[in-house]
C-alpha cells in the first residue's frame, strides 16, 4: 500500500475525524475498495487483499495512522465489532398493485436476495439514508414518495435496520444499480412467493436477508 492513499484518503480529513478511530477505519475501508475496485482493474497483477491487510498496511504507512499501527489486531476487532451495530436503513419497495416487492441481490455467487438498503452516514435522518441508498443500489429516486412513518424497525443482534414502505413504485422502471461490485441483480418478487409469506412454502434461492420483515409486511398489508 503506497502514500498515495494516504494523501487521497486520510490527509485531508476534519481534526475530529482523526480523533475517531471508527471515522478513520471508515476511510479505510473506503481507500480499499477503491484499491480493489479500480486500482486492481487497471493493473490486474497487483494482488488482492482482504480489508484486514490493506488496513494493517496503510496504519504502518501512514503517519497519522501510525499510532493506531501497534495494536493493529485490536482496533481491527474494535472496528468490525462497531461496523455491525451502524444503523441501516433502507425501503421496501412496492409495485402499484401491492403484490410485488423490488429484491436487490449481492455481488457474489453466494450473495442472498435483499431490500435495497445501506448503513447510515452521521447525522443523517434515516429516511434521507434510505432515499440515498435506494437510489445507489436501484436507481429510483424515492424521495418524493417516502413517508417517515411508514416504517418497520427491527433490532437484528444489535443493529438497528429502518426499512421504509414506498408503494406506487411502477414496474417498468429501468432499474440500474450505481454501486461498483455491489449488486448483481435487481428483480421483482410476488409478496405471496416469498418465503412465510404461507405457511410450509418451499422457496429456492437464498432470501435469509428479508425473512424477518416478512411478517410486519403482510401485517400491514
Amino acid at each position: 500500500v503506497t502514500q498515495k492513499y494516504h494523501s487521497r484518503f486520510i490527509l485531508n480529513l476534519p481534526e475530529a475525524e482523526l480523533a475517531s478511530l471508527e471515522r478513520v477505519c471508515f476511510q479505510v475501508e473506503q481507500a480499499h475498495w477503491y484499491y480493489e475496485d479500480f486500482v486492481r482493474e487497471q493493473d490486474p497483477s497487483l494482488p488482492t487483499m482482504t480489508l484486514k491487510k490493506f488496513s494493517h498496511s496503510l496504519f504502518h504507512v501512514c503517519p497519522l495512522l501510525s499510532h493506531w499501527g501497534d495494536d493493529h489486531e485490536q482496533t481491527f476487532q474494535n472496528f468490525m465489532a462497531y461496523k455491525t451495530r451502524v444503523p441501516v436503513c433502507g425501503a421496501i419497495m412496492l409495485n402499484e398493485t401491492w403484490d410485488k416487492c423490488l429484491l436487490v441481490k449481492g455481488w457474489k455467487s453466494t450473495s442472498a436476495w435483499s431490500f435495497p438498503k445501506g448503513k447510515i452516514n452521521e447525522q443523517e435522518p434515516r429516511h434521507r439514508c434510505a432515499v440515498r441508498e435506494v437510489l445507489e443500489e436501484t436507481g429510483y429516486d424515492l424521495s418524493e414518495q417516502i413517508n417517515p412513518a411508514d416504517v418497520v424497525e427491527l433490532s437484528i443482534r444489535d443493529q438497528s435496520l429502518s426499512l421504509y414502505i414506498v408503494s406506487n413504485v411502477p414496474e417498468e422502471y429501468p432499474f440500474a444499480t450505481r454501486t461498483r461490485k455491489e449488486i448483481s441483480k435487481i428483480a421483482w418478487f410476488k409478496l405471496q412467493d416469498l418465503p412465510t409469506w404461507k405457511r410450509n412454502k418451499s422457496v429456492p434461492g437464498k432470501f435469509y436477508l428479508i425473512t424477518p420483515f416478512i411478517g410486519c409486511v403482510r401485517y400491514l398489508l
